[in-house]
């Protein structure tokens, strides 16, 4: 290994029992350190007599200054102090993408999540495991289905009340919460009740982790991560893929965990929501020509808990222009125009699949078209829904939808 390469930034991770619980190993990286960097309760951890004149360095805002500033003494025996393991959701993760790994030694502790269910007796397993720091609370919607248990990483004292009333008003209010402060340390504090009627005026500490045992109460509408969401889940103005034909149309866009959606003419976003529902990691950027459009995704988006949805306001092809390239696209509106198909193929990486519905005369003609020049397969999409004629029930046709599939070899 050469000198460039030698791990000179080390990240410790410390718990509310500070320098006692950590390793021996640990505990000489600290002692050794010439720079010592932390937030200013892990460093009140570490008493001066500990360290002999070593540099120590708060973070500051924003946290790239001191990441620059960290990177200023590569080859120095550098530690950064870390609440619990820092790469879950903790500074790690920020420090792994800008250094390589052969510069760094990562030394975890128990993290918040690994703490709470043991306190807890949860299979940690079978936990979500999600931050709300710094986050929409509304992330944690998407998981919400009876008996499901999450652990939220809170962002402040006041986090705990408004989890509570979102459960409420999404009519989860029997719900149970529980929230564990300063977890292994000798502050440690645990607090019990539902989201119906706990804490509606309490603040707790700053330092907490909420516990959310989901339970649906008659007004809950617990919502599958399977494509086919019904057509009242969004709000929309009749732009809307409707329920069969999306189902069809993510089942032939097969996403994959860690992929990107173009959802193009997105109408309401309906097809890029269930994007981002359906996998880990998932990305998608809606385009949408209309701006009152464009709001309405944003809130589908929040309601339906993928608030980061990215939403790019403006007309196909020239709104695609600088998008980050897409291991899918879907072209809901525009299919009638060669150019919108022609870009959106263009963009599309090797083995990405390109899936476009048309329901006019031209758009299927345009279909047509591409399918004889670029292949693919051609699905015509009839639906009929049972509805009231009088006292009985008939069927009612919807537009037929000619369906185009390609993958891009």
């Amino acid at each position: 290994m050469s000198a460039a390469h030698h791990p000179w930034l080390s990240i410790v991770g410390i718990g509310e029992d500070g320098l006692d619980g950590l390793s021996g190993a640990a505990r000489a990286l600290v002692a050794t350190a010439e720079t010592l960097v932390g937030g200013a309760r892990h460093l009140a951890m570490v008493p001066p007599a500990a360290t002999d004149a070593v540099e120590r360095m708060i973070w500051a805002t924003p946290l790239s200054e001191t990441v620059e500033a960290i990177a200023a003494r590569r080859g120095q025996r550098v530690v950064v102090l870390a609440t619990g393991d820092p790469l879950w959701y903790g500074i790690g993760v920020t420090l792994a993408r800008r250094f390589p790994p052969d510069e760094m030694t990562v030394l975890p502790q128990p993290g918040a999540f690994s703490l709470a269910a043991a306190k807890l007796l949860w299979p940690l397993a079978r936990c979500a495991t999600l931050t709300v720091h710094g986050r929409p609370l509304d992330r944690i919607l998407l998981h919400l289905a009876p008996g499901a248990r999450l652990l939220l990483l809170s962002h402040d004292g006041g986090t705990p009340n408004r989890i509570a009333a979102l459960l409420r008003e999404r009519g989860w209010g029997p719900s149970v919460l529980t929230v564990l402060e300063r977890l292994g340390g000798p502050d440690e504090a645990v607090s019990g009740g539902t989201a119906a009627d706990a804490w509606r005026d309490r603040r707790f500490g700053d330092l907490n982790t909420i516990a959310v045992e989901c339970r649906a109460g008659p007004a809950a509408r617990p919502l599958s991560r399977l494509a086919g969401l019904p057509d009242d889940a969004f709000e929309h103005d009749g732009q809307l893929t409707k329920r069969e034909v999306r189902a069809a149309t993510l089942a032939a866009l097969a996403p994959l965990p860690g992929e990107r959606l173009w959802d193009v003419g997105a109408g309401c976003g309906s097809v890029a929501i269930e994007w981002l529902r359906a996998a880990p990691r998932m990305e998608a950027v809606a385009v949408e020509g209309r701006a009152e459009r464009c709001a309405m995704i944003a809130r589908n988006a929040a309601a339906l808990g993928v608030s980061d949805l990215a939403v790019a306001s403006g007309r196909a092809p020239h709104a695609l222009d600088g998008l980050p390239e897409p291991d899918a696209v879907f072209i809901g509106g525009g299919a009638s125009d060669p150019a919108v198909l022609e870009r959106c193929w263009a963009a599309l990486r090797s083995g990405g699949r390109l899936v476009a519905n048309a329901v006019t005369i031209e758009g299927e003609a345009a279909l047509l078209a591409w399918q004889a020049a670029h292949g693919g397969d051609l699905t015509r999409i009839a639906v009929s829904r049972a509805s009231p004629i009088g006292p009985y029930l008939g069927w009612r046709p919807l537009m037929p939808v000619t369906q185009i599939a390609v993958v891009k070899s």
